[in-house]
């Protein structure tokens, strides 16, 4: 079920994103929603750049793996 939001803009936002909807055929609602999944998939997941440093970190590369050995035996407690 859909639900409404309520949301201010200033006028030089409102007409920027009218623009992009306009420009792309869209309705304003259509672009801001279609953006803001865009954001949030973009920040979901981790690129190339970042991946290859979390990889070349070693230190953090052992503590992981300490982790994940430690909650594979059961060892330590989660907390919610």
């Amino acid at each position: 079920m859909s639900k409404t939001v309520t949301l201010t803009l200033s006028d030089e936002y409102y007409k920027l994103f009218s623009a992009y909807a306009t420009t792309d055929n869209q309705s304003l609602e259509k672009f801001m929603t279609i953006s803001t999944l865009r954001y949030i998939a973009e920040q979901e997941y981790v690129d190339e750049y970042e991946m290859a440093e979390i990889e070349g970190d070693h230190a953090l590369q052992t503590s992981l793996q300490r982790a994940l050995n430690d909650a594979k035996s059961g060892k330590g407690r989660r907390i919610d």
